[in-house]
């Protein structure tokens, strides 16, 4: 059992806070080891002369955050994943590199609902009839069986105009979007047909960019994991502002940009859905201009508080790219993703994971065609419905009584919500008390073009219900203090 070294200031208040944070860094720096046993909540109360119920709430919010397990009969131990693995003898530890990118993301799903037995399920059903030649290499851009399954999902859930030969299966929505944006760039190999790849676009109304680079509109605020990525994918980026109704079409059309990246469904990081005028006059555009629309459909399958709406894709199949994944309907480490693309494009991004990396693995593809085909992927996505609206309004309860000044905005779909600060409130320092409560929240400052009034975003897919009012109490006086 571990002796602890803890430094609580009692004057400053939030001893439970504190606790937590002591805690967490003692597992973060290896203090506390992997499987390390504490102290009992009565033991370590006595140690700091504390109430037993300080010491059982900090505790509790880090088993929560996965920092900490706790068993009847074993007591509470150091997470298997959190800390770092005790060394055996005659060996140095192992100290794995910590990129901040790794860390806990609030668009994030809740992983341990990941529905290991039916997965599993359809892992042995496809271990047991599949022949031993499928094992080979398969098609660079997707088990067919794979595509048809999707092609058939994404027609009925997004609306989606999608068949299997364009489709194409990639590792993730990153790679997707990167991929085609090397495409319309000029990047990658020629198509089967020979063509250079500038044959996408229409060179009377909007002539092909000098080779390798294309000029392509970001939403302001957007993510800013994507853009280093698009960069390298040959993208000159110039940001368009987003209102109440999505991005600016008027101010897209100024940007004389050849492509455009959006998130219609649910707005990175607003949350705005785009209006039907909108939407109707990005299609204008892009077939006025020979432009193209590059469709983030991150979080499409989480809707709570308002009907399903349909893909762009659907409106304009020959204009628009949909790139989706399971990353938030099922785990991100699974990295499998799609990119429903016209002919051309298609076939080009087939091409370059031919030429690059032979495509993604085939087991998996054959697990989640099987997962998709029986229905499980179905069951999974309602019974996570239920489970993340009902955390949502845990969030948006808490935080309507303990912080009234905060505005939220956004909570209509996705796993996270906007949440407006009132002007003068210091946003990072907002964003790291939200953090070392337990939240996971993000600074929006970092992700805008122009300069905007203080927002957080907060996910709320990994906050139990039960949890969420104790969370943001203690995020309220943090604040205060």
């Amino acid at each position: 059992m571990a002796d602890l070294h803890l430094a609580v200031d009692r004057a400053a208040g939030g001893i439970a806070g504190q606790i937590a944070r002591e805690l967490r860094e003692a597992v973060r720096q290896g203090r506390l080891p992997a499987g390390g046993r504490l102290p009992a909540s009565r033991e370590l109360a006595r140690d700091l002369g504390l109430s037993r119920g300080v010491v059982v709430e900090a505790y509790e919010q880090l088993v929560a955050e996965g920092f900490l397990t706790s068993r009847v009969g074993v007591g509470t131990t150091v997470a298997p994943a959190a800390g770092r693995p005790v060394a055996e003898p005659g060996r140095d530890p192992v100290t794995p590199a910590r990129h901040p990118h790794h860390e806990r993301r609030s668009t994030s799903p809740d992983l341990g609902s990941f529905p290991r037995e039916r997965w599993l399920a359809s892992t042995r059903r496809t271990l047991a009839t599949l022949p031993a030649d499928a094992l080979d290499y398969g098609d660079p851009g997707g088990l067919p069986e794979l595509r048809k399954e999707l092609a058939a999902y994404l027609g009925r859930v997004r609306a989606a105009d999608a068949v299997p030969d364009n489709l194409v299966i990639v590792g993730g929505v990153a790679q997707g979007l990167s991929l085609t944006v090397q495409a319309l760039a000029g990047r990658l190999p020629q198509d089967r047909a020979g063509h250079d790849l500038s044959w996408f676009v229409d060179r009377t109304a909007n002539p092909p960019p000098p080779s390798g680079r294309i000029r392509l509109a970001v939403e302001d605020p957007a993510s800013l994991r994507q853009l280093p990525l698009l960069r390298a994918a040959g993208a000159d980026l110039v940001a368009v502002p987003v209102d109440g109704e999505g991005v600016d079409v008027e101010a897209l059309a100024a940007t004389g940009a050849r492509a455009v990246l959006l998130t219609p469904a649910h707005q990175y990081p607003t949350g705005v859905v785009l209006s039907p005028r909108r939407r109707a006059g990005l299609i204008e555009w892009a077939a006025r201009t020979g432009a193209v629309i590059l469709e983030d459909d991150y979080d499409a399958e989480f809707r709570f508080d308002r009907d399903p709406v349909g893909c762009l894709q659907g409106l304009a199949p020959g204009r628009v790219v949909l790139a989706g994944s399971v990353s938030k309907s099922l785990a991100p480490g699974l990295r499998l993703g799609w990119v429903v693309a016209p002919p051309g494009i298609a076939e080009v991004v087939r091409q370059a994971r031919a030429a690059f990396d032979l495509g993604s693995p085939v087991l998996e593809q054959h697990t989640l065609a099987d997962f998709i085909a029986t229905g499980a992927y179905d069951r999974h996505l309602r019974r996570m419905r239920r489970e993340y609206r009902a955390r949502r309004d845990a969030l948006v309860r808490a935080l309507a009584e303990h912080l009234p000044e905060i505005t939220v905005r956004g909570v209509s779909a996705g796993l996270h919500l906007f949440a407006e600060l009132p002007g003068g409130w210091d946003e990072p320092s907002a964003a790291r008390t939200a953090q070392s409560c337990g939240l996971a929240a993000e600074p929006v400052g970092p992700m805008r073009h122009a300069a905007g009034p203080p927002a957080l975003i907060m996910g709320f897919a990994r906050l139990p219900v039960h949890h969420a009012d104790r969370v943001i109490r203690a995020f309220a006086d943090g604040l205060r203090s």
